[in-house]
């Protein structure tokens, strides 16, 4: 799950044994020098009275809080008077105050050496403090980005420390939404437990964490959880536990995960047998909705809807901190002005990436595209084209408008034709009645459009090549609609993308159609405005041949999807047969889908980059594939002198921070 490589191994420390078990002045604990939740300085841990270490961690007896203020909220929270709280669960301050006085000096001596908040284990035999062990504590990614902030601010580290500091991959649970105040004003608090690991989820009840599989969100219910459950707990969207406090085994792995976690539910019943949960005499089954939020500890009934998190405070200092260190830009994959706002509001500098043929699958375009695929011939394909312009115009005149002041990447269509047709019988008869042709034209169209190997087939530039009118309305659509707002102030600076090319004159058959039908555009208008043509880099012999290309092309884009695919010689659609297989078996260490191959790919990337500017010193080179949010792979891109990475809309803070740690690395 950590990318760890099986030939590490494993380390084992081998210290002297001390025993907490040994009666009523002995005992162990669990504590952080600050909250591992929210990263507040905030001293506090969990402690059990004649126990051994596992007796804490594992949730099978509740334990008792280190410090008052701890045991004070904790009573708050269980709905524990005060009396009881401390006649039954006193704190370690209020039990042993001489030991909690030790304990208190050495876990502040611990974190200003280390610089940073500390996770400590500890166990008194017979009165004696001894300190077992300390280790960089697991926290949220919340807590990750306030207690870097917190120790730049006190001067215990430096800004390009504090950035290192900070997980790319973390950020990914501040972006999540959160429940909409709405709907918890609405919503049925069913239990409170304690709030292990911040976040809001909904799901699906599953008791089992090999059957997380299930549901598409899981919330996985257990009376406490072991280290054989991690993969579940892994794919669950939540973790709630019947026992264990904040210290336990789910605890403490949700809050590294970035999960959502409750534990300690007194009032939770759990049946493994009938796949049940009781809660206050009411019965609930596997598959039932249920929603947690980690942050407040509560557990309410059904499915909560949720809104985009707000992000600001130490979150926007630290993006302003990445920004001041970076120098490769980040761009955002975004075919709608929804996903192109999102991206500028994470401050995205750009589209790296549209995808036009996203546009067409919407019900009211799909009819008119299908007109086209339908045609016998060009003037038919011209007439529903024609249908297509100004929708394609519209959308293009969003994304700009959201973009505005910034590049945006436009990329002419892509996919073979036969994505558009239906291939079931029953939606073809619909067609035909729709279409006013005959049952047998479709089934014969279809036909025709099939291909053995359709990502290798009639797409991409191929399709504007042999069908040119589709590259004269995209681009047509793509200039009006940049000087249509020009005419209103707003600056579009379009750059057209020609997918698929492997040989320059693939690439200059499409320029010529682009750059004349722009001219036609500007003389119609008696105006103009400045524009890119260049191309995707995805077939491993335009990268071996990216000299050439660079001789017409104004920049390049690697398609590392594609440019995977082919390298590799593995379908993407077909590799999730053997790609788990390969990673269990050690042949590959790492999906190549998900992080960039450098070995092999990056070489192709890096041999392309090198080659274009050999040619042209100042081409612009970006990459848009998956690979451009994976910290890793930014962290290549950097190296190999790219100018900017593209990536989904709510990875564009991680791009941000990765791009700053490959600046300082």
């Amino acid at each position: 799950m950590h990318g760890y490589p099986d030939d590490w191994g494993t380390a084992v420390s081998v210290q002297a044994m001390v025993y907490g078990n040994m009666g009523s002045q002995s005992g162990t604990g669990v504590c952080f020098t600050r909250d591992a939740a929210t990263g507040e300085d905030l001293f506090n841990g969990e402690y059990l009275i004649n126990a051994q270490g596992e007796d804490v961690v594992s949730g099978a007896r509740t334990p008792q809080q280190i410090t008052k203020t701890g045991s004070m909220r904790w009573a708050k929270l269980a709905k524990v008077e005060e009396a009881e709280r401390v006649k039954n669960y006193p704190s370690l301050e209020e039990l042993m105050p001489e030991i909690f006085k030790e304990l208190n000096e050495y876990q502040q001596k611990l974190e200003n050496h280390y610089r940073d908040m500390q996770d400590l284990e500890f166990t008194i035999q017979e009165g004696k403090l001894w300190m077992l062990q300390t280790r960089n504590g697991k926290r949220t990614g919340a807590a990750m980005v306030k207690i870097a902030m917190d120790l730049l601010k006190a001067g215990l580290i430096t800004e390009k420390e504090a950035l290192l500091r900070i997980e790319p991959n973390k950020l990914d649970e501040l972006l999540h939404p959160v429940f909409d105040p709405k709907a918890l004003n609405k919503a049925k608090v069913i239990a409170q437990g304690l709030p292990a690991s911040p976040g809001a989820a909904s799901g699906q009840l599953v008791f089992f964490a090999d059957e997380a599989h299930k549901y598409k969100n899981a919330i996985l219910a257990r009376i406490e959880t072991s280290p054989e459950d991690l993969e579940g707990m892994n794919i669950a969207k939540g973790i709630l536990t019947a026992r264990g406090g904040m210290t336990s085994h789910a605890a403490v792995v949700a809050r590294g995960m970035g999960k959502c976690c409750i534990s300690g539910v007194g009032a939770l019943k759990i049946d493994y047998k009938s796949r049940t949960m009781e809660i206050n005499g009411k019965v609930y089954n596997e598959g039932d909705w249920i929603s947690l939020n980690g942050s407040l500890g509560n557990i309410y009934e059904g499915n909560l809807a949720t809104v985009e998190p707000e992000l600001s405070g130490e979150f926007g200092e630290v993006m302003e901190l990445a920004d001041k260190f970076a120098t490769m830009k980040v761009r955002t994959n975004a075919d709608t002005p929804k996903d192109a706002k999102i991206a500028r509001n994470f401050g995205a500098q750009g589209i790296g990436l549209t995808r036009t043929e996203h546009m067409f699958f919407q019900e009211n375009r799909i009819k008119a595209m299908r007109e086209m695929i339908l045609s016998e011939n060009i003037d038919g394909r011209k007439a529903a084209l024609i249908k297509l312009l100004p929708m394609q115009r519209s959308d293009f005149e969003g994304i700009f408008e959201a973009m505005q002041g910034f590049p945006v990447t436009i990329r002419l269509l892509d996919p073979p034709l036969h994505e558009f047709v239906p291939h079931e019988l029953a939606h073809q008869k619909e067609l035909a009645l729709e279409m006013n042709v005959s049952l047998n034209t479709i089934i014969h169209k279809v036909a025709e459009l099939a291909e053995f190997n359709p990502m290798l087939g009639h797409r991409g530039c191929r399709l504007g090549n042999t069908y040119p009118e589709i590259t004269e309305m995209q681009t047509r659509a793509i200039i009006e609609a940049a000087l249509n707002l020009k005419a209103k102030g707003i600056i579009a600076i379009p750059e057209i993308m020609v997918p698929l090319i492997g040989t320059i004159k693939e690439y200059v058959a499409q320029e010529e159609i682009i750059r004349a039908t722009a001219n036609k555009v500007f003389k119609e208008r008696n105006d103009s405005i400045m524009y890119l043509v260049g191309t995707m880099i995805e077939i491993p012999r335009a990268a071996l041949t990216a000299d050439l290309i660079a001789q017409r092309a104004e920049f390049f884009s690697f398609g590392t999807n594609d440019l995977t695919q082919m390298t590799f010689g593995y379908s993407r659609d077909d590799s999730g047969k053997f790609l788990p297989i390969y990673l269990k078996k050690g042949i590959l260490t790492v999906d190549p889908f998900d992080v960039l191959d450098q070995e092999g790919v990056g070489q192709l990337v890096k041999m392309g980059t090198e080659k274009g500017r050999s040619t042209k010193p100042n081409l612009k080179v970006g990459i848009c594939g998956e690979h451009g949010g994976e910290p890793s792979s930014i962290a290549f891109c950097h190296k190999t002198g790219l100018d900017y990475v593209s990536c989904s809309p709510f990875r564009v803070p991680i791009a941000r921070v990765a791009a700053a740690q490959a600046a300082i690395k």
